[in-house]
């Protein structure tokens, strides 16, 4: 399988610790002249603000990190699109947090940037999550306006979210340390709590369009400085001298909220919660090009609690293993793809990695009793679509494939995926992707997303155009056809590569596969959180 700048790794481990490695250069973000560049302006980088708003030695759960990733190759790079979002513990609580990168294009909104932040909000609404926001953002990427600004899933869907999200209760927290402009604005005036850094700038429109729409000329700080709408405008709550100010007074004001001090950071106890296998085990199980099969209960037993799995109808429908178990003591429901081949009484030998009308079948009343008992679900990924063939649709296929895809979308219950493998076709929607609404999503470097895998699109694409050509439709040569699947092929490859879907939010994270248990850990307890039960509204008020 081809893979961009890492084709020299052939194990799974090797190329997982190549991500790692390109992981730590994308939370450079722009690099030494953009760090430098904050530090003139007196302002700290973003993950310095980071480090300083969260709890020392907090979990950080970093969502969208791959965000933007070769996207934009005629603007140059823009690691992580500008922006880092994630979650950790502030006075031991769980907050989202999404801070604006001015050392990346001065924090500009590309389209990924918009999606990620989008995708942070939501989390932090199922999840009830209070959000900070840490603004210093230059605003939309002009250039680029019509990808970013008009649509429903575009820049004022943010703001939208702000009023949703305050309508559920949820806090919101904004602190301006930097530019805050045009429709960027709205953002920190429709969150609970307003700060705002000297030299910070917060206005509709700056010096220059103002002087160019009116004729007024005014200077930034009179405009819309921090001083300004501390005293005048009255807009903001905080004026804060520089940022380590500012994250300091954040950091009290969260302690305020009504959890904080019945909160204590969770700590695994390992002595009573161990697997019973060493998590590093899953790389003698999975290989890179997922070839090679294995037994899922394997790659179970690095993750959840020894002894603690109860398999659901172990016998019947073997290529999905559905099962309860505990992760550091807490039950969850786990829906896994089955990679051996294996053997029914009924159907004979079934192939692994596929979903079969009997394996549909069990998932989907799975799902049910873990809805009924209110169980979360966690979807291990490694598939390769459901069975096709005359026999298969005489067993109902579709009709089972349907059943698992309802149950699945009507699931209200936390769902939490895992790619592992494999993310191939309608498998993809059967084992909760990202078009139904798991709470989180990570995927395994090993990952692969398409339609179909490379090699069959190649095929098919081929097989389509031969026989147009053999019915006169088409006059193609026999090696124009062969060039072309050559071609499809390797679109395929480079697209169905994880940081290809990472990088266009398919995926919050990918994440080393010896960590997944302690990842699972942490997005447990996010997905657990209550949500508020009273909301406080008031009707038409007089201003």
């Amino acid at each position: 399988m081809a893979r961009t700048s890492t084709a020299a790794a052939t194990s799974l481990r090797d190329f997982s610790t190549s991500m790692a490695r390109e992981e730590t250069l994308l939370r450079e973000g722009g690099g030494p002249a953009g760090l430098e560049r904050q530090r003139k302006l007196g302002r700290l980088p973003a993950r310095e603000r980071m480090s300083q708003l969260l709890d020392k030695d907090s979990d950080f759960f970093e969502i969208g990190l791959w965000a933007a990733y070769k996207m934009y190759p005629q603007w140059g790079n823009v690691p992580a699109a500008g922006c880092i979002a994630g979650i950790g513990n502030v006075v031991g609580i769980p907050c989202m947090v999404i801070a604006n990168d001015a050392s990346v294009k001065a924090g500009a909104f590309f389209p990924a940037t918009t999606k990620k932040v989008l995708r942070a909000q939501r989390i932090a609404f199922e999840c009830s999550l209070p959000i900070i926001y840490l603004v210093d953002s230059a605003g939309v990427f002009l250039p680029m306006q019509d990808e970013i600004f008009p649509d429903e899933d575009d820049f004022g869907r943010i703001f939208r979210n702000n009023s949703v999200i305050s309508a559920a209760g949820i806090p919101q927290f904004a602190a301006i340390m930097g530019n805050c402009v045009a429709g960027g604005a709205y953002l920190p005036v429709l969150c609970d709590k307003i700060l705002m850094t000297q030299g910070s700038g917060l206005y509709l429109a700056g010096p220059s369009l103002v002087k160019a729409a009116i004729g007024q000329v005014v200077d930034q700080e009179e405009l819309g400085g921090a001083r300004m709408h501390s005293e005048i405008s009255g807009t903001v709550d905080f004026y804060e001298k520089d940022d380590p100010s500012c994250l300091k007074r954040l950091r009290s004001l969260v302690a305020l909220l009504p959890e904080a001090g019945a909160t204590k950071p969770h700590r695994t106890d390992n002595k009573h919660f161990k697997a019973a296998k060493n998590p590093d085990a899953v790389y003698d199980l999975v290989s890179l090009d997922g070839q090679k099969n294995y037994d899922a209960r394997d790659v179970l037993a690095t993750i959840v609690d020894a002894h603690s799995i109860e398999e659901y109808k172990a016998d019947y429908g073997k290529t999905i293993v559905s099962a309860y178990a505990r992760i550091a003591g807490r039950a969850v429901g786990i829906v896994a793809n089955q990679r051996l081949q294996v053997r029914t009484k009924k159907e004979g030998i079934q192939m692994g990695g596929v979903i079969y009308s009997d394996s549909a079948d069990k998932a989907a009343r799975f799902i049910l009793d873990c809805n009924q008992t209110g169980l979360p679900i966690i979807f291990f990924q490694d598939v390769t679509g459901f069975m096709v063939g005359r026999d298969a649709e005489e067993s109902g296929i579709i009709r089972s494939g349907a059943k698992l895809v309802n149950a699945v979308s009507n699931s209200v219950v936390p769902k939490i995926t895992v790619i592992v493998g494999g993310s191939f076709g309608a498998g993809n929607y059967a084992m909760c992707g990202k078009a139904y609404d798991p709470r989180f999503i990570v995927a395994w470097p090993s990952a692969r997303y398409a339609v179909m895998g490379a090699a069959q699109a190649s095929d098919t694409v081929f097989s389509i155009l031969a026989k147009a050509r053999e019915r006169g439709e088409k006059k193609t040569a026999s090696e124009e056809l062969e060039q072309l699947r050559e071609k499809v092929k390797q679109t395929y490859e480079e697209q169905t590569d994880i940081r290809y879907g990472a990088a266009r939010g398919w995926v919050d994270a990918i994440i080393q596969p010896h960590d997944t248990r302690d990842i699972l850990i942490q997005l447990l307890q996010y997905v657990s959180r209550p949500m508020p039960h009273a909301h406080f509204h008031t009707g038409v008020i007089q201003v």
